[in-house]
This record gives C-alpha cells, sequence and structure tokens, in this order.
C-alpha cells in the first residue's frame, strides 16, 4: 500500500467537497430579509422562512466560515464570517446577564433564554477562530467572556467537570437536556467534549497556565470518568458526584472524541497525558471499528443495550476519517489508512446529495436518504464535514511532507 497516491487522491478530492459544501452555504442560506442565515431547509431546498435559529447552528456558521476563510483566504468567506460573527453578537448575546442564549425566533428575538453549557462552549469555539483568521480582538475579549461565564458559573468545583445548564441569569433548572431525546442529568459527555474542544481552540491564541490547567481537568475527566474503562467507549451520562446513568453507545462521539482528545493533550503539550490519552484514543477507536461499522465502513449511529440504531448519520462518517487518521498517526498501523478509504467512498457514494448540495442527514440501512432530515436545522450545520475536510487535507499534507511514501 503506497501512501502518496492514497493521499494524493484523497486530498484532491476534499479539497473539492469543501468548495462544494461552503458554495452550499452561502448561497442557499443567507438571510436577507431578517439578517444572518436561515434556520432551516428541508432535504429538497425549501427554505422554512417562519424557522427559530438555534445559537449552536450560527456559532458553528461562525466557525466554519472563519476556518475556511483562514484556509482559503477569500474575500466572500472572510465577509461571510463577519456576517456570522455580527449576528451571533448582536441577536444572540445576553446584553444584560452575558452570555449566548439557546434559541432566537426567525427574526432574531429570543425565544429559549436558557444557558446551555454547551451553547457558551461553541461561542468560545467560534469567536476564537474568528480572532486567529481575522486578528479582531473583540471576538477574543468575548471568548474569554465566555470562558468566565464557564469557570463562574457552570464549574462543579466538589466534584469536578461542568453542569449541563441554567436559566437565563444562571439559576438551576430542572430540565438541562440539550434536547427532547437526551436524558436528564447534571452532566454529560457531550457537553464535556465540547467544552474541551473550545478551550483548546482558545489555548491557541490564548496561552494561558490558567487555561492550560483548565484543558488538563477536562482530559483527566474523561480518562478518570468518562471513559468506561470495562467497555472503552464513552458514558454520555452522569449524575453529580459521576454515577453513570447511561448505557447507550454512541459511535460517532467515541471516534471524534479519540481525536479531539488525543489534539487537546499536544496543544498544552503534556507528555505524561499524550502518552495516557493515545491508549485511550485508539482503544475508542478500535472498539468503534469493531461494534459501530458496517460491512461497507461506514458507522452505525448508536446502541442501545442489544438494540443498533443502524442507520448512518452524517456527522459520524465525517468524525471517522479524522478519528482514523489520527489513530494511524499515533500507531502507523494500515487498517486505519484502509478504513479511512472505505468511510469516504460511502461519503461519496450514500451521504453527498449531488442534486440539491451539501450531505443529506442520514441514510437508512439501505443507504436510502430519510427525507424527514434538514439540510439545514437546529443540528444540521456544516461544522462536521467542513472541518473533517480541512482536517484531512492538513494532516494529508503534513504526511506528505514528511515524505511517509514508504508501503505500508
Amino acid at each position: 500500500m503506497k501512501l502518496k497516491p492514497i493521499f494524493e487522491k484523497l486530498s484532491d478530492e476534499m479539497s473539492l467537497e469543501l468548495e462544494n459544501i461552503l458554495e452550499f452555504w452561502s448561497a442557499k442560506t443567507i438571510d436577507k430579509q431578517a439578517g444572518g442565515f436561515v434556520g432551516q431547509i428541508d432535504q429538497d431546498g425549501t427554505i422554512a422562512i417562519n424557522a427559530s435559529k438555534g445559537v449552536v447552528l450560527n456559532a458553528r456558521l461562525l466557525w466554519t466560515f472563519s476556518a475556511a476563510y483562514r484556509i482559503i483566504g477569500s474575500e466572500k468567506l472572510e465577509s461571510l464570517a463577519n456576517r456570522a460573527y455580527e449576528y451571533l453578537l448582536n441577536y444572540a448575546w445576553d446584553k444584560e446577564n452575558g452570555g449566548l442564549y439557546w434559541e432566537l425566533d426567525f427574526e432574531g428575538n429570543p425565544v429559549n433564554t436558557r444557558k446551555q453549557a454547551y451553547a457558551q462552549g461553541f461561542g468560545i469555539y467560534a469567536l476564537s477562530e474568528y480572532y486567529m483568521a481575522t486578528g479582531n480582538s473583540k471576538s477574543l475579549e468575548y471568548a474569554k467572556k465566555l470562558y468566565s461565564i464557564l469557570e463562574n458559573h457552570f464549574l462543579d468545583e466538589e466534584n469536578g467537570g461542568y453542569i449541563e445548564a441554567l436559566d437565563k441569569d444562571w439559576k438551576p433548572m430542572a430540565d438541562m437536556r440539550l434536547s427532547e431525546k437526551d436524558a436528564n442529568f447534571p452532566k454529560s459527555m457531550n457537553t464535556h467534549l465540547h467544552i474541551l474542544e473550545p478551550y483548546t481552540n482558545l489555548y491557541r491564541a490564548w496561552k494561558t497556565d490558567e487555561l492550560r490547567s483548565k484543558i488538563a481537568h477536562i482530559l483527566d475527566v474523561f480518562q478518570n470518568r468518562i471513559i468506561n474503562p470495562e467497555t472503552g467507549h464513552f458514558t454520555l451520562f452522569f449524575e453529580m458526584d459521576w454515577t453513570r446513568r447511561c448505557d447507550i453507545v454512541s459511535y460517532g462521539h467515541d471516534i471524534e472524541g479519540a481525536w479531539l482528545l488525543h489534539e487537546a493533550a499536544h496543544e498544552i503539550e503534556d507528555a505524561e497525558r499524550i502518552k495516557t490519552i493515545q491508549k485511550s484514543a485508539l482503544r475508542l477507536v478500535n472498539v468503534t471499528l469493531n461494534e459501530g461499522t458496517d460491512t461497507d465502513g461506514s458507522l452505525f449511529y448508536e446502541r442501545d443495550g442489544e438494540h443498533l440504531v443502524s442507520d448512518k448519520h452524517w456527522w459520524p462518517q465525517a468524525e471517522a476519517m479524522v478519528g482514523l487518521m489520527d489513530a494511524w498517526e499515533i500507531s502507523g498501523e494500515k487498517k486505519y489508512l484502509e478504513e479511512i478509504v472505505r468511510v469516504w467512498e460511502f461519503i461519496k457514494e450514500n451521504i453527498i446529495d449531488y442534486e440539491n448540495g451539501e450531505w443529506f442527514g442520514r441514510v437508512d440501512r439501505k443507504n436510502e436518504p430519510v427525507q424527514s432530515e434538514d439540510k439545514v436545522g437546529f443540528w444540521k450545520c456544516p461544522y462536521h464535514n467542513t472541518r473533517a475536510m480541512i482536517e484531512m487535507m492538513i494532516r494529508i499534507q503534513k504526511a506528505l511532507e514528511q515524505n511517509s511514501f514508504v508501503e505500508v
């Protein structure tokens, strides 16, 4: 197996797909009436004019256009990043209490003012990326404000980690869920993963000892609390004292988390944590390959006990490629490269919508698109697939520069 032609082909195809994804979002999602971007577009491209606008979607749009602008450098992407930045701060920022609301109506008025730690995290991720792309110092200051909010209001100083949600003025809430399908517990894997991720990005722009220690703390939470030592999977939900309250396995989160944990350990340059995280990351990837992949290399959604949810959602396929690439970088084992190729072929054949643009939200076990899924929505955004293309292109270029062309 020769790496150079495989890598070059992957890089060329992913560069083209990155352009296609960005073109969809730039051409079809701008809200010319109410500002910002539309909140919902269905599978066939019909815009729901009066759909509400999720703040996570808008933060992810800001991250996407900012990250793409850093890579590509076009005026068009800069303009889109500016648009996303201005909308997020002008409409989603709570000017009285600080922090980001959860949901706006189609005109930009807050309709759900709860403060999810998850949303504050994505705000940090987006605002720190926008700062690094444009040099806008105000953006970095807002990212720091959100960091302070998480540390001052959401941190559990007694048990470690962060709670899920508070109301708009930081009072406790009975219902802390991200969505109706989630279990209602005060701590989750998902929120911690998406606090680690933005803290890592913020650290690139703002290297302080305090932030470094917070990243190390979250890595330890994953190692000691969230990763189930018996199964190697992430546990999804917890009580305040970290009692485990869920047996569902989320294959996409396992393989996404594997590379995000490794990335964070590298970013803070912690040699001991890098060693332990690498072992955990490889185990997370391996249990996903062994238990969560179909015969064509695609990832199933999740398993609840004996029940397998066999649909293939768009985002686990994207995250699988980066997780597999990271596993190859750690281990040098060719099986991970072979699996990357298989997942990418699955994406090209079944997930990319060549007629209406972007990626299908999910396909069923027969690889038929599920028509009820949106192209744009509260959770359907360009963050996973754009990031996968960017990460893969960067990592492939690094491998090519290191002359990693030997047969493996």
